[in-house]
């Protein structure tokens, strides 16, 4: 079967191999359909994720058809439609006692650390897969995995129905989080520097915005936040210095929710966290969120119709994958298609 391989930073192959077998532990085998790039995808084929190992088949954003099932398989037949839960975990350390599997000590991230989704057949636990709801189509259906990373910061911020939220980027991270965070309280700045992200922001729920290249950030969050500074702070664009930023825009008692990954030194403020007595949190992946945006698109208070703006089939990777770095202004979302393989 065919697959996407990087085999180092910036070698890109599609390779043959060998195609799964189902056993007592991957016991339902997945026709993939679509596949997400994701920009820890880009940051794994140019060789600046730090958890990424090499050589190594990509994709964490993973839908699929189910093709066969082993005895031991309960609630999925021959022909569902479903999502593939990126996340392992060992079950038997402490984050995953204390029910944070998705920070696991032993963690293996497919498509990371472990092959993804980016080949024609992936054999998988049934506990990984969700049910895709019949409203949602396949391609459309791989935005649930980057829902669930903004489910997940949403609650690891603790997001409250009073909260002032600041989102700093309006890239994908940050309009997904916005899509979220709009359904728990109503104070929302989003700031990034390109107008028309903040428009769109406006558009879809924002209650101000701020264009970090023409205002003072720390100013405006203070004038839209009676002189306090928000209560919650979402980092989605994870540059040099937002950190910092939101650090200083953040009022007392705030909590500052960091999501990069980059191992490059960052510039804090010792006195700016402890005089505010601030939280700074880190959210990684997503805790068991599928099954929460689920529910949500369901409920018919989360749409994600029409999410995907440019398709590829899988062996035109490299293509796709200098399309991204071309930083076309109408990308939205690619995916990869599997059909003709």
């Amino acid at each position: 079967m065919k697959a996407v391989q990087i085999v180092s930073p910036n070698n890109l192959q599609i390779i043959d191999v060998e195609k799964p077998s189902i056993d007592e532990k991957n016991n339902v085998m997945i026709k993939m359909t679509a596949a997400g790039i994701c920009g820890s995808d880009v940051g794994i084929y140019h060789g600046t994720n730090a958890a990424a190992t090499y050589p190594r088949i990509i994709g964490h954003e993973m839908v699929g058809r189910v093709d066969e099932v082993g005895s031991n398989v309960k609630n999925l037949k021959v022909g569902d439609r479903v999502i593939v839960n990126q996340v392992t975990s060992c079950g038997h350390c402490y984050p995953c006692k204390i029910g944070r599997g998705n920070v696991c000590d032993n963690l293996k991230v497919r498509g990371v650390h472990i092959d993804g989704g980016y080949r024609e057949y992936i054999a998988v636990p049934e506990s990984d897969c969700y049910l895709l709801p019949d409203s949602l189509s396949d391609q459309d259906a791989v935005m649930i995995e980057p829902t669930t990373i903004a489910i997940q910061s949403c609650t690891r911020a603790q997001l409250e129905k009073d909260d002032m939220l600041l989102i700093f980027g309006a890239g994908a991270l940050g309009s997904t989080i916005l899509k979220v965070a709009r359904q728990l309280c109503d104070h929302i700045i989003v700031a990034d520097i390109m107008d028309e992200k903040l428009e769109a922001a406006k558009k879809n729920g924002a209650t101000y915005t701020i264009n970090v290249l023409k205002e003072d950030l720390v100013k405006k969050v203070k004038e839209y936040t009676f002189g306090h500074g928000t209560t919650v702070s979402i980092d989605s664009a994870c540059t040099k210095d937002s950190l910092i930023n939101l650090l200083q825009a953040t009022g007392n008692a705030g909590r500052v929710m960091t999501m990069g990954f980059s191992t490059a030194p960052t510039e804090i403020n010792q006195f700016v966290i402890t005089s505010k007595e601030l939280d700074v949190r880190g959210s990684r992946l997503q805790n068991k969120m599928f099954g929460k945006a689920i529910e949500m698109i369901n409920a018919g208070t989360l749409d994600l119709s029409n999410s995907i703006s440019h398709t590829f089939p899988l062996t035109k990777a490299q293509e796709a994958f200098d399309f991204v770095d071309s930083r076309d202004p109408s990308i939205r979302k690619i995916v990869f298609t599997f059909d003709n393989l």
